[in-house]
């Protein structure tokens, strides 16, 4: 091996020195950094920080191994000492234990893994803080299940320990609960009190009764100079040597100030209570313990200011206080208070995936973060049902639990209303749209695809299964990827020569994977308008069209954790207009869909057509299920009238008048049969389309011998047999249309992909 980036010394009870030293295997640059002391215990993280997705070599102090991981920590076949560390997705402390050739642990070794993300950090406390404001917002809803007390709960049970002191964490470290303290400090509520001072009756200036009542009757009293004068009037002889008088002085103990002291306790005391379980769990060196160390200690100085001293216990809560309600500072700690409590309560089992085993998991952060940021988008636009919101937040035998997990299904229920189309919304997490179902059910047609989210829509007033059986129901999907900056790591260089991208994909290091991705929801997934990506990158562009109209498309949208331009203007724009769209009865994508479910209503069996054309005077020849054949009876005095290129049918309502139906006005051919002659191969193709109105007159001059009607219905014929057809000939009595006895001459049109079915072979 190389020499070392770096080596740690690790403690032990063993009086051996043993020695970890870490390689990095980037040739570009080391990608171990040592992280500040001041920093790292800041962030209650290890001060020797990997970074994700990389791999490192280590060796180990001969006798001694770092114990299996699974998809982390490989031990050389050769030497047991030795190895790779491949940090993968894994972003946080990650412990290692160290141990001896009989795998008994002697130490550990706390490594720290940090996210490719330079912003991570801060994304982190911001999107955990955002996630329990909204998870306390449902918790404070009328409706909701559990009636809160706002008294502080200190059952804190171990197994959901971290679970809640992260949320709790988020909240006391927001820039917006620091900012809030320090204007209390700076610029504290006061107030004026009445004090009570004894002083020397010489310094009185003025009297009320108050004092006049004191001279009179008050103790400790010495006599007066025999030339004053009250005592020469004979009124007094003596005062009393001090007199008590009331003095207005301003103080900072009030009751608002007393309830900041004491929510600013109630925090302490819950980072302490945090502290000691895991002292006594023996996990004083682990993150959890160091953070709850450090928060104790930044409020314990807060609590140590002079300010606070100056200011007594509270023996009330004034929580309707209109200084605590409106007074900036005082109205934020107010609402942290509030905050903290129902938090304090809740109990995520999804937060395992976020921060258990000291995990970072900052990319799932994103995922749940983006849940809640897509509600709030959602009911911007549509009337999402408070009952569903409401279901988010269930009663466990833990307490209150939040049912956003990776993996589990959720799903909202709204309603877009309108004057020209009332739409059902359904926006779903973690939808299973289930693989290999038959048409017309809904789901994926090859393997089971899940999306992150899946919004829906379909005309309100339709069953959901209904709608989409006729081709009715639209579903967008998104995938949240936090790990991407630029929308060229989605969609690929648009100069990347293809050679070069199939050398990136067997290094694995392809940049169009989630394009394809998108790709393959747009495609399986049945009746999907678009599928597009969701990172928190700067750049907005509009999404990709397949056709000429907003869907189906493909894309991505810019939504980055921030309160000030978090970028969801541009996506929200995109989903109104996705509903202006859809509600749009005239659209290109509304007729295609009912075309598609016209077309796949019912299977049909294959037809050999090889003799026909596909272009006809370059133009694509219209599908045989949407090519119309007329049938026709021919007689004697067709025979000039057909030579002239032309052929009639009566008009009127007597049994041998042709009706006039979308079929028979956009014919293509017409087929002939006579009597006694069933079987034909006589198909004639429709010159000009559209036929013409003749009179009785018009249609003996082009040769129809003795008419017997006043009208007829006449179409320009070829004046020969067509020969798309040369060689095959038809059975009209297999046509399902056809009448036998007096009724075999009645005119009727069908398609050419029936027709064929009646070929005789």
């Amino acid at each position: 091996m190389d020499k070392a980036n770096y080596s740690i010394e690790i403690e032990n009870n063993l009086n051996q020195k043993i020695e970890l030293e870490l390689f990095s295997e980037s040739k570009k640059e080391s990608q171990i950094r040592i992280e500040d002391t001041e920093t790292a215990l800041e962030n209650g993280e290890a001060i020797v920080q990997l970074k994700e997705g990389c791999t490192y070599e280590y060796k180990l102090s001969k006798g001694f191994q770092i114990r299996k991981l699974d998809k982390i920590v490989h031990r050389s076949k050769a030497n047991k000492s030795c190895g790779r560390i491949n940090t993968g997705i894994f972003v946080g402390t990650l412990t290692l234990d160290i141990v001896n050739e009989n795998s008994e642990k002697i130490s550990k070794v706390d490594l720290e893994v940090r996210s490719v993300k330079t912003s991570y950090r801060k994304d982190y406390r911001f999107m955990l803080e955002f996630i329990a404001e909204k998870c306390t917002d449902l918790l404070m809803l009328h409706t909701s299940p559990v009636t809160q007390s706002f008294k502080p709960d200190q059952e804190l049970d171990p197994e959901t320990l971290y679970q809640r002191f992260a949320f709790i964490k988020s909240i006391l470290e927001s820039d917006e609960f620091k900012q809030s303290v320090n204007r209390i400090l700076t610029d504290p509520v006061t107030e004026w009190s009445d004090i009570e001072e004894n002083i020397d009756i010489r310094r009185m200036n003025r009297l009320n009764s108050s004092h006049l009542k004191q001279i009179a009757s008050g103790r400790n009293r010495i006599d007066l100079p025999e030339t004053h004068n009250l005592k020469q009037r004979k009124i007094l002889k003596d005062i009393p040597a001090k007199i008590t008088v009331i003095k207005k002085t301003e103080t900072v103990d009030t009751a608002e100030n007393r309830f900041i002291k004491h929510a600013l306790q109630v925090f302490t005391s819950f980072c302490s209570d945090v502290r000691s379980i895991l002292e006594n769990n023996n996990s004083s060196t682990s993150r959890a313990f160091k953070e709850a160390s450090q928060l104790e200690i930044q409020l314990e100085e807060v609590l140590d200011h002079n300010l606070f001293r100056q200011i007594s216990r509270p023996t009330t809560l004034p929580l309707n206080s209109p200084v605590l309600q409106r007074k900036e500072g005082y109205r934020e700690i107010l609402r942290v208070w509030l905050l903290f409590d129902l938090a304090a309560k809740l109990i995520w089992k999804g937060g395992e995936d976020v921060y258990s085993a000291g995990k970072r998991d900052i990319a799932i952060l994103y995922e749940y973060w983006l849940f809640f940021k897509l509600i709030d988008l959602l009911e911007e636009i549509f009337d999402i049902s408070s009952s569903s919101l409401e279901d988010l937040i269930k009663s466990t035998k833990d307490g209150l639990g939040l049912q956003l997990i990776s993996g589990k299904e959720l799903v909202l229920k709204g309603v877009f209303r309108n004057s020209i189309r009332n739409l059902e919304i359904e926006f779903c997490y973690n939808k299973t749209f289930s693989g290999k179902q038959d048409y017309p059910k809904g789901g994926s047609w090859t393997k089971s695809m899940r999306p992150d989210y899946t919004l829906t829509f379909w005309p309100e007033g339709i069953d959901k299964e209904e709608a989409e059986r006729q081709e009715i129901i639209v579903h967008i999907h998104f995938d949240a990827k936090y790990k991407i900056n630029y929308l060229k790591d989605i969609i690929g260089d648009d100069n990347l020569n293809l050679d070069d991208e199939k050398l990136e994909q067997r290094e694995g290091t392809y940049k169009r994977a989630d394009l394809l991705k998108m790709h393959a929801y747009k495609d399986a997934i049945r009746r999907t308008g678009g599928a597009y990506v969701l990172y928190p990158g700067t750049e907005q562009t509009d999404p990709m069209k397949g056709f000429h109209e907003i869907i189906p498309g493909l894309g991505a949208f810019t939504v980055r954790p921030s309160r000030e331009d978090d970028g969801t203007a541009h996506l929200k724009e995109f989903i109104s207009e996705i509903v202006i769209h859809l509600r749009n009865r005239i659209s290109q994508r509304e007729s295609m869909t009912y075309r598609k479910y016209d077309i796949h209503k019912e299977t049909i069996k294959p037809i050999d057509l090889t003799l026909m054309p596909d272009y006809i005077n370059q133009e694509r020849v219209v599908p045989p299920s949407d090519t119309f054949v007329i049938i026709g009876f021919r007689n004697e005095k067709h025979k000039k009238l057909i030579k002239n290129g032309l052929y009639n049918f009566r008009m009127g309502n007597d049994r041998g008048s042709l009706p006039i139906t979308p079929k028979t006005a956009d014919a293509e051919f017409i087929l002939l049969h006579s009597k006694g002659n069933l079987e034909t191969s006589e198909i004639y193709r429709i010159s000009k389309k559209f036929p013409r109105v003749f009179t009785k007159l018009e249609i003996e001059k082009e040769g129809y011998k003795n008419p017997d009607h006043n009208y007829y219905l006449v179409y320009k014929i070829e004046c020969k047999p067509s020969e798309d057809f040369s060689g095959i000939k038809w059975d009209i009595r297999k046509l399902k249309e056809y009448k036998k006895a007096h009724s075999s001459s009645r005119p009727f049109a069908v398609s050419l992909a029936d027709l064929m079915e009646a070929r005789i072979k």
